[in-house]
């Protein structure tokens, strides 16, 4: 079946955490790649948030555009907690399975569950974890390593090089690969050291035929087949409230997208591609938890430029599955008119609506996740199984059955 597609005769049925998802018989085909695009925290509140403020009240953003639309279930597996964090719920996404807040790869009793990241590496293809949080981070460790916690992130990079091996690993979280007093390139903050307890683990990935870049410029110039790029000590956008927080990425996640592209196409079994931006988006999350609504739109302008980068791969290559979602929503964020009198200290904004004279303004309800559902859009063979309401482990499931792994 694989490289090959389904005959169109075939109907195609995929248990998914319990559901049946249907595949359309007229045009199933089998994907060669998979890119899973994640903005951290993207609620739908997020992106009415993007839509109005980057393209006006009926305009559409690049993620807007995909073929298919639908909502995503977010619970995790946790006997204490109804909303999932980052953790849980990437597990779901990279395994089928639900897992309790904190587990990265492994059930809810700390067994470790084969991820499809894992999956697609066996099968021949390259595989790649891009992000502009810590490379290391919850969500795009979920898909490529397996620890009773998130916070064991030097335990996380060593399995990146040792076991998982993805070919491309792009982003920050550089104080967990090297040890106490090797600062690294990029300088710490007040309470930020390096802290690997396993020696200097980038000259490790060195050693097993990792090229190490530093830099935009090097991350340009580098024509590597494995590539790990560590571009801030933590996560590489500057939290904080607004006026305060910034969204400044020394390199670009669309610059980090297009080279892991470049760089993972070149095989012709195909990918997966994890672009934690997976291609994911740390600062939709960061900037929620934070209720900066300014820092939010600036993220989600370059999730949405990155989208494009990968919409425009995706026409020279339609055996491709694109798919974008939120592993939960963060913040209570809900779209509000401008009243001049209303002086809620919960409110950001006015923002204007490009093309009009209208203003509006963001409301919070939290600092912390919701259990909200989030929307996922997609395109490519078997998206329209993503159509309706499924559960996050459903997404997992779906991306196996188009592509065979």
């Amino acid at each position: 079946m694989r490289g090959r597609g389904l005959a169109a005769a075939t109907v195609l049925v995929v248990l998914c955490g319990g559901s049946a998802a249907v595949a359309d018989t007229a045009t199933a085909r089998t994907a060669r790649n998979i890119i899973y695009i994640q903005g951290d925290g993207l609620g739908l509140g997020q992106r009415d948030l993007l839509r109005l403020a980057l393209k006006g009240k009926r305009g559409k953003l690049a993620m807007d555009g995909l073929a298919a639309t639908g909502l995503v279930r977010t619970s995790s597996d946790d006997p204490d907690e109804i909303v999932t964090d980052s953790a849980a719920a990437a597990t779901a996404l990279a395994t089928g399975h639900k897992t309790r807040n904190g587990a990265v790869g492994v059930d809810a009793h700390g067994r470790p569950l084969e991820t499809i990241l894992e999956r697609a590496k066996r099968a021949g293809k390259s595989t790649g974890l891009v992000t502009t949080a810590q490379v290391t981070g919850a969500s795009p460790a979920a898909f490529a390593a397996h620890v009773p916690s998130r916070d064991s992130q030097s335990d996380i990079a060593k399995q990146y090089i040792e076991n998982s091996r993805p070919d491309v690993l792009l982003g920050g979280g550089e104080d967990w690969w090297y040890p106490k007093g090797n600062p690294g390139l990029w300088p710490d903050k007040p309470g930020e050291e390096s802290r690997s307890p396993y020696g200097d683990l980038v000259e490790r990935a060195r050693r097993t035929g990792y090229t190490y870049v530093r830099d935009g410029d090097e991350l340009r110039n580098t024509r590597a087949n494995r590539i790990l790029g560590l571009f801030a000590n933590e996560d590489m956008v500057d939290y904080g409230p607004d006026g305060v927080g910034k969204y400044a990425p020394r390199v670009p996640l669309h610059q980090m997208a297009r080279k892991a592209l470049d760089t993972l196409s070149k095989n012709p079994r195909g990918f997966f591609l994890f672009l934690f931006l997976f291609l994911e988006e740390e600062g939709t999350d960061g900037m929620s938890h934070e209720n900066n609504a300014h820092g939010v739109i600036d993220a989600g302008r370059a999730l949405d430029a990155t989208v494009a980068e990968v919409m425009r791969f995706v026409r020279t290559h339609p055996d491709t599955l694109v798919i974008i979602g939120g592993d939960h929503e963060t913040g209570g964020l809900s779209i509000e008119n401008y009243d001049s009198s209303d002086t809620d200290p919960d409110q950001d904004g006015p923002f204007d609506v490009p093309g009009s004279k209208l203003k509006f303004t963001v409301d919070w309800t939290t600092h912390d996740h919701t259990g909200s559902d989030t929307p996922v859009t997609a395109e490519g063979p078997g998206a329209t199984r993503l159509g309706g309401t499924v559960e996050n482990t459903d997404v997992h499931w779906v991306m196996r059955a188009a592509s065979g792994l």
